[in-house]
């Protein structure tokens, strides 16, 4: 079985890595490098999604044009 964590595009990934890091401590999440069995489904979640609004506001001003 494939695994689920992957890339679209895998020249992306550390990108991504460094955008999860920079939204994590915007929200004030403690997220560190290797394990985080220590935060909250919440924390995880709240990066996770807020990565997600972001990457959606971008590129809806990049469709509208500005």
């Amino acid at each position: 079985m494939s695994s689920r964590n992957h890339s679209a595009v895998p020249e992306a990934r550390e990108a991504m890595d460094r955008f999860k890091y920079e939204v994590a401590s915007e929200l004030g999440v403690p997220l560190k490098h290797g394990y985080n069995g220590d935060l909250t489904s919440y924390q995880n979640g709240s990066v996770g999604g807020y990565m997600v609004k972001k990457m959606i506001a971008e590129q809806e001003k990049l469709m509208a044009g500005k």
